[in-house]
């Protein structure tokens, strides 16, 4: 007989963390993606104070006592938390008061934005690539033509100074036709397998190590019991070398390069949930992206580098869609990290 679905059920798989606290602000309970945010089991939080998860942090606690006093529910947007394991996030904070047996509880319900905010940045990266295409398709059209003509002038030309200008319009039509194509993105679908993401990384560290000298480390840093997914092989040698040629390009091959990879519970990605998925972190120490171009980072002709294309990140993106996954970066000085998430589920890959 199937075991009905419980609430607990329910609550356990929402991406939303909710934190149930006492009148003397106590954590009472954790959901799984509250477990998650704050790296810390049900068990090891239970009658802890609640700012203990969040050492330093005031502004919460001033909101969780108001709805204590008041007995009405708030909400706080856009909030900056602090947590030691993560670090900095931006919380929508939804605070209500529960009452049970006439004791009284408060429920927190903490939504990261910066989750929300790629979700809907990666939409409007899928128009504009459409559109991008369309129009790349539009280009290579007369380019094509354009080198033809300047070839059959080529041929009736017998100056060899004119025939310098026609080599000039055959050599950037050619330069147009390739960044055209580049644009357009690997024509095959993806032939996927089930395969280690380790043995992905290890072979593309091997790649960048023949590239670089001493001072530059490229270190790992690898969950083992990371089960295998379901990609294919080539797109992700070629999705990782792209981010650790980047990282090493922007340290100038001096400096840093950690591969990290972890579970990660409760995903969504194309708006579809995910029980689990695996992460798979390329962290630079590194000057950082500059901020003008943290949002618009995988468009493409958008580079930070003089001799760059703008192509790399965006073919990326590219890449990590058509393999069901998702592609995001945070930047700051001395730390860049650039996160990629696979789902783990075989048969929830399209």
């Amino acid at each position: 007989m199937t075991k009905p679905l419980s609430c607990q059920d329910i609550i356990e798989n929402l991406s939303t963390a909710l934190v149930v606290v006492d009148n003397a602000l106590r954590v009472v309970s954790l959901n799984a993606s509250a477990e998650i945010l704050f790296a810390m089991s049900q068990r090891q939080a239970k009658d802890i104070p609640f700012q203990t998860l969040l050492p330093g942090e005031s502004e919460l606690i001033t909101s969780l006592n108001r709805v204590k006093q008041t007995a009405q529910g708030l909400v706080e947007h856009e909030m900056k938390l602090y947590i030691p394991s993560v670090g900095e996030i931006v919380v929508d904070c939804a605070i209500n008061i529960i009452d049970s047996n006439e004791q009284a509880y408060l429920l927190l319900e903490l939504t990261q934005l910066d989750f929300q905010q790629n979700i809907s940045r990666g939409e409007n990266f899928h128009t504009q690539q459409q559109v991008l295409r369309g129009l790349a398709h539009e280009i290579k059209n007369p380019l094509g033509g354009l080198r033809g003509a300047a070839q059959l002038l080529e041929r009736q030309l017998n100056s060899d100074e004119l025939k310098e200008y026609t080599k000039i319009i055959i050599s950037e039509a050619d330069r147009l036709q390739n960044l055209m194509t580049r644009m357009l993105g690997p024509y095959q679908q993806p032939e996927k397998q089930s395969l280690n993401i380790h043995e992905v990384l290890q072979h593309v560290r091997q790649l960048v190590d023949i590239e670089v000298d001493d001072r530059l480390k490229i270190k790992a840093d690898y969950d083992p019991s990371i089960p295998e997914i379901y990609a294919d092989f080539d797109q992700l040698i070629q999705i990782m070398l792209n981010i650790i040629r980047n990282a090493v390009q922007a340290l100038n091959g001096v400096g840093q390069v950690i591969l990290r990879t972890r579970i990660q519970r409760n995903i969504t990605i194309e708006k579809q949930h995910h029980r689990l998925g695996v992460l798979i972190e390329i962290e630079d120490n590194g000057a950082g992206v500059p901020d003008s171009l943290q949002d618009s980072l995988f468009y493409p002709m958008v580079t930070g580098r003089a001799e760059g294309t703008g192509l790399g990140l965006y073919l990326v993106q590219n890449l990590v869609q058509r393999n069901a996954g998702t592609v995001s970066c945070s930047s700051q000085p001395g730390q860049t990290i650039f996160s990629i998430i696979f789902p783990l589920e075989i048969d929830s890959v399209s």
